[in-house]
């Protein structure tokens, strides 16, 4: 019965009213056991005009890959032709209908697009009871679409018990919380199950001691007598709820006969919910029909045609605890003996019977982890290599199987765990091809998310180690290694020996492999300061294509931003981000986003950074990567304050303080952050501690015109001069102008007369050719603004028009009222110009735009962009209202930024 739940109720509908009008959402209903969850969705399903789709986690098979999620698509499996061919094959395969390798984002893609599709012919209501038991893939599975659902008509359900073992972690949905009833409630919940009215003092004294728990109340209502529930007797001194909701299951369960308990047990353990998988079992234990009836007959279990349910989840929980371990085993042995044709779900329960090692279970064990890495269930593989490696006795296999434990579960986003299972598999590992391997997944681990100089460590002995054996292997780690310590060298060891070895080109064998000796050669070169000897080596590594090896071309990218080679950086991080989006390799396209933004922020590409950190931001939350997040929301942090969007700011602040950096990233988006704070710091001492503390030379350069005007107008320019030095150095190094033209402007800021206007003319004209858009409309407006002081006006106006411009035209709003006053001071009105709406455009909207103009269909858009095709369309319509145009030609047509 749904006593006092209207509230709750009110929720649920105004959820699946939106569904209805094509607002899609999600929405969690949390409580403790017994509080009424299933309950509230049982009323929610019967009153959803919606198709209707259902699944729950079971505690045992929380192993098994994708398993909840295949119950719930089951219904809507013939509608898999309708999907894009990368996302029906990868959907197939996480739920086992095909053979093959499944990228786990596109099965996730999928999911999203079988439901929107599903939804095109009447709302959708997804239900997910007893989330908190759901298998880890299907809950990343679940949780993506229930964070991309826009314009679908799906309404995604959940319920979730507090207080258990395990939790359902979905902070950012909205969350309805189930608490006690009492009163009018309480009582009409008691009344029903007694079939009786309630004394009201004895209604509050059941509710003090349940904490007005529905489903205690329930259990006492049927365990006290007529007399007692209507005050005409005293209540027992020590109520049957005592030892809690479990206990009052677990007295029933006792009270049954062996066979009866033996029958519950086997049902308890069974993952299926089928009644011929539990008879079958039972059969194999001596145990008969009457056992079943006896189960039913106490309450404890309810068989509908083949399906088999237990009363209330604490039933499966009380009754598994409270048998012996030689009972469990057995009851396992049974079911998996009943379990021939599902071979994942035999291997886990033989792996339950097992108490010793055993080279078949473990055979079956191997077997469930390949097929769940064909399926993208990372997490599955790792549990199964991990426990067939516990029953492993040979130190070799088991080394290789933990490996492959610790790879799944690094591929999983469970950094933590692929850590310590690589330590132990390292540890027994004889084969030196595999501690290297090894070696490298640790470095992985620290570098991204733990500490990048124990990463430059593991990398340098591994190398050291392996080099006798695959010298190509050793070379790319110690690549690896020095691209790591070029982005955050404090304390890295000094690594000037290793390039007269495996980074000389001359020796390396291929092409390939002299990239990889050229980039290391160049980044030990840059650690030490050898800018020139460092660029020696990077240009020709820049112009190699090294295909699809991602290792090779992020560290490519990461070698010309180094350089501030802005068109390096988005030719590498193009070719990554259209691979990425070809395979649905979401983790990547996050990558190349936020490294591509380094050129864009640099060019004065706005708009292109502030769309793709959105969408990176989008794609890492829906995800469920939260280290993901900090490099998104460190851009747009810094763009905020470029553009002086105060509250855009702080939230981006925030966020990254509620999620601290670590890695190699670490110090960059701390940089980011710092620069933020310093363009809306109150005073030029503020601004200017803040870029003091800049620890990458990437941003400090990024930077370097705030940092050089803070140092001049907090009076520090003996500090402004050595900064415009570096700059000069490097900039001839490189043979980068944009480099020279911002050294030039500083000492341009510290000079007078003469002096001043000669470095002027030199910042103007490197800043001219060197294609940093931003930086040169601020130098512009420097001098314009010595030309105005110098009382020069008519020279002062082109240079500050040109910045005025650029400045309108990327939202610079401070920048674009100090050249706008300067104009005016100069004797011209500012007048503000006309610009494209496209600036209007929401950074979904401009994704959207700019593939629908490179000629792709909405489905194609929609896989592109990780969302379904309707809400392609939504945006579309947006951005064809926003920009006044009425077809796909027109768009195309329409020249936008």
């Amino acid at each position: 019965m749904l006593a006092g739940r209207d509230p709750e109720r009110a929720a649920i509908a105004a959820l699946l009213d939106a569904a209805r009008t094509g607002s899609g959402g999600a929405l969690v209903v949390r409580g403790v056991a017994g509080a009424g969850k299933s309950t509230l969705l049982t009323d929610a399903v019967a009153r959803a005009d919606a198709t209707v789709l259902r699944t729950s986690g079971v505690e045992s098979e929380s192993p098994l890959a994708f398993a909840a999620l295949q119950r719930l698509l089951w219904p809507l499996r013939a509608r898999l032709d309708v999907l894009p061919g990368p996302q029906r094959a990868a959907l197939r395969a996480a739920l086992g209908e095909a053979e093959g390798e499944g990228d786990r984002f596109l099965a996730f893609l999928g999911t999203l697009s079988l439901l929107a599709d599903a939804a095109e012919e009447a709302p959708v209501l997804a239900v997910v009871d007893d989330a908190h038991w759901l298998d880890e893939a299907s809950a990343a599975a679940l949780l993506f679409v229930a964070r991309r659902l826009q314009a679908e008509r799906v309404a995604l359900l959940f319920a979730s018990r507090d207080g258990d073992v395990r939790r359902f972690d979905a902070p950012d949905l909205r969350t309805v919380v189930l608490g006690g009833v009492a009163g009018a409630d309480a009582d009409a919940l008691l009344s029903a199950r007694a079939g009786a009215a309630i004394d009201p003092a004895v209604r509050d004294r059941l509710v003090r001691a349940t904490g007005g728990n529905p489903l205690a109340l329930g259990e006492l209502a049927g365990a006290l007598t007529g007399d007692q529930l209507a005050g005409r007797a005293p209540l027992p001194a020590q109520l049957p709820l005592t030892g809690g909701v479990e206990r009052a299951f677990l007295d029933r369960f006792r009270r049954l006969d062996e066979f009866a308990q033996r029958f519950l047990l086997l049902a308890a353990a069974d993952d299926t919910g089928r009644l011929t998988v539990v008879r079958d079992a039972a059969e194999r234990l001596g145990v008969g029909e009457e056992a079943l009836d006896a189960v039913e007959r106490a309450g404890l279990l309810h068989v509908d045609g083949d399906a088999v349910d237990l009363y209330h989840p604490l039933v499966r929980s009380a009754v598994y605890r409270a048998a012996t371990s030689a009972q469990r085993r057995a009851a396992h042995r049974a079911l998996a003996d009943a379990l021939g044709t599902d071979p994942d779900r035999r291997a886990w329960h033989l792996s339950a019977a097992a108490d010793r090692p055993d080279e078949q279970v473990v055979a079956a064990l191997d077997g469930v982890a390949e097929r769940a890495t064909g399926r993208g269930g990372h997490e599955a593989a790792s549990s199964a290599w991990a426990r067939a490696a516990e029953l492993t006795v040979d130190p070799a296999a088991r080394s290789r199987r933990l490996a492959a434990a610790a790879y799944a579960a690094w591929l999983a986003a469970q950094p933590s765990r692929a850590r310590s299972l690589a330590d132990a598999a390292r540890a027994l590992a004889t084969d030196p091809l595999l501690r290297a391997d090894l070696d490298r997944l640790r470095a992985r681990v620290e570098w991204n998310v733990g500490s990048p100089l124990v990463g430059h460590r593991i990398l340098l002995q591994a190398a050291a180690e392996v080099a006798a054996v695959d010298v190509d292997r050793a070379r790319a780690m110690t690549m690896l290694a020095a691209a790591v310590s070029s982005v955050a060298d404090e304390g890295a060891e000094d690594m000037s020996e290793h390039i007269a070895g495996l980074g000389d080109p001359s020796a390396a064998e291929d092409d390939r492999a002299r990239c990889y000796a050229r980039l290391l050669s160049g980044f030990v070169h840059l650690r030490h300061g050898r800018l020139s000897e460092a660029a020696a080596q990077f240009h020709p590594a820049l112009e190699f294509d090294p295909g699809d090896d991602t290792d090779l071309r992020s560290n490519l990218g990461v070698a010309a931003f180094q350089f501030g080679d802005t068109g390096m950086v988005l030719t590498h991080h193009a070719r990554l981000l259209a691979d990425a989006r070809s395979s649905g390799a979401l983790v990547l396209i996050v990558y190349a986003l936020t490294r591509r933004a380094f050129a864009e922020m640099a060019t004065g590409d706005w708009r292109a950074a502030t769309a793709g950190a959105a969408e990176a931001l989008d794609l890492a939350t829906s995800s469920g990567q939260p280290a993901l997040t900090r490099f998104p929301h460190g851009w747009l942090a810094l763009l905020a304050a470029l553009r002086d969007q105060r509250e855009d700011l702080a939230a981006h602040l925030e966020a990254l303080d509620r999620q601290p950096g670590a890695g190699v990233t670490g110090p960059l988006v701390d940089d980011l952050a710092r620069w933020a704070r310093a363009l809306t710091a109150d005073t030029p001492a503020s601004a200017l501690h803040q870029l003091e503390q800049a620890s990458t030379a990437i941003v400090r350069r990024l930077a370097a015109v705030d940092r050089l005007e803070a140092a001049v107008r907090a009076d520090r320019p003996e500090l402004a001069r050595t900064w415009a030095d570096e700059l000069e150095e490097f900039g001839t190094a490189v043979d980068a102008d944009w480099a020279r033209a911002v050294a030039a402007y500083g000492r341009a800021l510290l000079a007078d007369g003469a002096d001043a206007e000669a470095e002027f003319h030199q910042a103007i004209k490197h800043a001219d050719a060197g294609g940093h858009r931003f930086d040169r409309a601020r130098i512009h407006l420097g001098y314009g603004e010595h030309l105005r002081r110098a009382r020069r006006r008519v020279d002062a106006r082109t240079h500050l028009r040109d910045a005025l411009e650029v400045f309108e035209d990327l939202g610079a709003a401070r920048w674009a009222t100090r050249a706008a006053t300067e104009l005016r001071a100069s004797g011209e009105t500012a007048r503000r110009r006309d610009v494209t709406t496209a600036t209007d455009l929401t950074a979904q909207e401009r994704q959207v735009a700019a593939l629908v103009r490179q000629g792709l269909s909405n489905r194609d858009v929609a896989a592109r962009l990780f969302v379904s095709p309707r809400t392609v369309d939504f945006h579309l319509r947006n951005v064809f209202s926003k920009l006044g145009v009425a077809s796909r030609a027109e768009l195309t047509a329409l020249p936008l930024d």
